[in-house]
């Protein structure tokens, strides 16, 4: 099922999304040279509909043709079936972003076995770091995100952002599966279709492969905006919910997206419903904290205790494929590790 190349395809670099199954049958391993080792690993499209990564890495490729790399890089491109469908998974895949090494939901899948060998070929080929670059599909900055708080991996997410986002589930992902073999990122990069996006995506890109080294000193709390995840928010799987459809049971307001990365209030309206718990929220280790961060008042379905949310977004398909959304607080910046990797 992966496909294992030393060489670009050729049309690679203008092909878009939608048409790569011409080139690639699946899942597909590039190993590209470069002056300096060991390798930077870039992961793209491990949702479909999320082309960022494509076209960012597509542009530093053609800025860099006829030339040496600034260091070796191996890129892997994920789900090449659901990016022609323009989906960020087909009904019947797992999440790209939920197999890899760790992952116990979707452990034994084929999909899981693909990421297992991409995850063992780089590991003994050795890494400098991972990257794994990402639209949203609702309204936000850009920001990074991380499983670790080392200074090696908050320094490689600040190359894109002063905005971090510490993130320690769910299992299977990509960060998280080479967070204890290197400095490890995901970037999320606004939405798709847009070229400051694109460019920025690029230019991260462009600042990881020209890092000789990492920086020997910590991170300084003026320079850095951390949040720690503390829920995953789901609606309830037989709640009938829409975006300014009061004639639905769950009524989420049609631009609810627009609350992401700000700080709200405990009392903060989040859709109007009846309902006395329309929606799942889960912390890290999966325990139900719904009552914790929700209540139903007055017709309001609302926030319990003061939290920001991330990743709001107005996709219903995306909403019952993945989530509604994160909540999240501010770390507390004595959790830093400043010293060397551990």
């Amino acid at each position: 099922m992966l496909t294992r190349l030393d060489a670009l395809p050729d049309g690679f670099l203008d092909t878009p999304a939608r048409e790569l199954h011409k080139l690639l049958p699946g899942p597909t391993l590039i190993h590209l040279p470069g002056r300096r080792s060991p390798e930077l690993f870039v992961s793209v499209l491990l949702h479909g509909n999320e082309d960022v990564g494509l076209v960012a890495i597509q542009q530093v490729l053609k800025a860099h043709a006829g030339r040496e790399l600034p260091r070796a890089m191996s890129l892997f491109i994920g789900n090449v079936s659901a990016a022609r469908e323009g989906l960020r998974r087909l009904d019947q895949q797992p999440d790209y972003n939920r197999v890899w090494p760790g992952t116990v939901a979707h452990a034994g899948t084929p999909e899981a076995g693909v990421m297992q060998q991409v995850h063992q070929i780089m590991i003994e080929r050795g890494l400098f770091a991972s990257i794994d670059i990402h639209n949203n599909t609702g309204l936000n900055p850009h920001y990074s995100v991380v499983s670790q708080l080392d200074a090696a991996t908050l320094h490689l997410a600040m190359l894109l952002t002063r905005t971090v986002v510490w993130f320690r589930g769910p299992e299977g992902s990509q960060t998280a599966a080479f967070a204890p073999h290197c400095p490890s990122v995901a970037v999320e990069c606004g939405k798709p279709g847009y070229p400051a996006n694109e460019a920025a995506a690029a230019r991260f890109i462009e600042a990881c492969l020209h890092l000789a080294a990492f920086p020997e000193h910590g991170v300084r709390e003026s320079d850095i905006d951390l949040y720690h995840t503390v829920a995953l928010v789901k609606v309830a799987p037989k709640v009938d919910f829409g975006f300014g459809t009061p004639e639905l049971p769950l009524n989420f307001a049609p631009q609810l997206d627009h609350l992401n990365f700000v700080e709200l209030d405990a009392g903060a309206s989040f859709a109007q419903t009846e309902l006395p718990r329309p929606l799942e929220a889960r912390d890290e280790q999966g325990q139900d904290v719904t009552d914790t961060f929700f209540c139903t008042h007055d017709g309001q379905l609302q926030l319990k205790r003061p939290s920001m949310p991330a990743m709001l977004t107005l996709d219903t398909k995306v909403v019952r494929q993945d989530c509604l959304c994160y909540l999240m607080d501010r770390v507390p910046f004595e959790l830093v590790q400043q010293g060397p990797r551990s």
